[in-house]
């Protein structure tokens, strides 16, 4: 088919399920520890609007997490962390990641308060301001983890060295890089995990814009 042929489809409407859309039929407690796991059977309505089969699920289930990306506007340089991964020991070439700052809630807590107190355990940073960029669920097919993203303003002068608290094994190592040099590890896939790369293609998007803000 020609592009000038092409009609397109009109967009229907997000499908609206309703505040009874999910039964849960029954709930087994399989793990509990750092994390929980539960198997769920339960069914949903489908898109005909018919409920649908009994189906068994299990539910990683976490903390929700906050994940900031410190940036320097004045000298155009991100802050970036380095750590050992375990999920990334058998998958990549080796399981030490570069990433973004990042905690998990505590249930007093509030988002903005977990990017200050992060960037100062693993970073030694302090940030002056915080950018909402988005909330996401990173795997909602097996987990209900959300994610706060964040842009945090700081001076990466002097930044570096190995940082993290002791007591939880942290062994973290900062560098701070030339924005168009970690967007490119983006490009090249030497920085290969979700926030860090949403968080660098949106500064890409709108840099411009934060640098005119906060420069």
């Amino acid at each position: 088919m020609s592009v000038d042929n092409y009609e397109s489809t009109p967009m229907s409407e997000p499908f609206n399920p309703g505040p009874d859309a999910v039964e849960i039929v029954e709930r087994e407690a399989c793990f509990r520890g750092f994390y929980r796991l539960d198997r769920l059977h339960l069914r949903h309505r489908q898109f005909s609007g018919e409920m649908g089969p009994v189906l068994s699920r299990e539910l990683f289930m976490r903390h929700d997490a906050v994940c900031v990306l410190p940036y320097d506007p004045q000298r155009d340089e991100v802050v970036l962390i380095e750590q050992f991964r375990v999920g990334a020991m058998e998958k990549g070439a080796h399981p030490w990641l570069l990433e973004l700052v990042a905690g998990l809630i505590d249930t007093d807590e509030v988002p903005e308060a977990v990017a200050h107190r992060e960037a100062r355990e693993e970073a030694d940073l302090e940030l002056t301001s915080l950018w909402p960029i988005t909330q996401y669920f990173p795997s909602p097919g097996g987990s209900d983890e959300h994610v706060y993203l964040y842009l945090g303003r700081c001076s990466s002068l002097g930044a570096g060295g190995v940082h993290g608290l002791a007591e939880e094994g942290e062994d973290i190592r900062v560098h701070v890089w030339p924005f168009e040099d970690a967007l490119q590890a983006v490009k090249d896939g030497r920085i290969n995990n979700a926030a860090s790369i949403i968080a660098l293609q949106w500064l890409a998007l709108n840099r411009a814009e934060v640098r005119g803000l906060w420069g």
